[in-house]
């Protein structure tokens, strides 16, 4: 929900569509009213018909909204722009996805939010470290990332037959489609909830927030 909320004070978004699980029984609130008094639009709609993975979910996505788009005219067309965000980011701001707009909507390819890598990166082999690699080069990708509706959806068909074998974020399966997405610096806020730790940090921003 504090996901939902920080997109729904972005008016630039004409929807923003939650896929679910097609067993997903979460009661999810309707009126913006109930999402810490954001704006009335854009509108929130839930479509069931979320896969085991990531790139499947956005995939099955996409494909649904895509093939509504070819009887309705105010549906989701091929050349729309579409932003995919991973709800696990939750302290994702209306200014982080304003910039990724700015950056991206006159880009001929797309792109995504990301940070330089702050630290000195190891490789391991059992636990011991083998190398020290340059981390000069290196961002660590976010979300959201933006790219149009009908090139990304190519890009994850291409890879549907492998079971996405590759694909670990929308950027990835545009690269290997031929595409380089560009680089838009995000914010070391905009961390994904992936440990038990984070939970605590995401309360205190937050709060501080608030």
């Amino acid at each position: 929900m504090h996901t939902l909320d920080a997109l729904r004070w972005v008016a630039r978004l004409a929807h923003i569509v939650v896929v679910l699980s097609p067993h997903d029984s979460h009661v999810w609130p309707d009126s913006s009213a109930e999402l810490s008094g954001a704006p009335q639009l854009p509108l929130v709609h839930r479509i069931h018909c979320g896969g085991a993975t990531r790139a499947q979910s956005v995939f099955n996505g996409l494909s649904q909204l895509l093939k509504e788009g070819q009887t309705n005219p105010d549906g989701v067309q091929a050349h729309d722009w579409i932003l995919v965000h991973d709800a696990a980011r939750c302290l994702v701001t209306p200014t982080d996805i304003h910039r990724l707009i700015d950056e991206c909507i006159n880009d001929e390819v797309g792109g995504l939010l990301a940070v330089p890598l702050p630290d000195t990166l190891k490789a391991a082999v059992h636990g011991r470290v083998s190398q020290t690699l340059p981390r000069e080069d290196k961002w660590l990708a976010q979300t959201p990332q933006m790219f149009r509706a009908g090139p990304l959806h190519a890009a994850l068909l291409a890879k549907a037959s492998d079971n996405f074998e590759g694909i670990t974020d929308e950027a990835s399966a545009m690269e290997i489609a031929g595409f380089a997405p560009k680089l838009v610096m995000g914010s070391p806020h905009n961390f994904k909830i992936t440990y038990p730790s984070d939970f605590a940090l995401a309360e205190d921003l937050l709060r501080s927030r608030t």
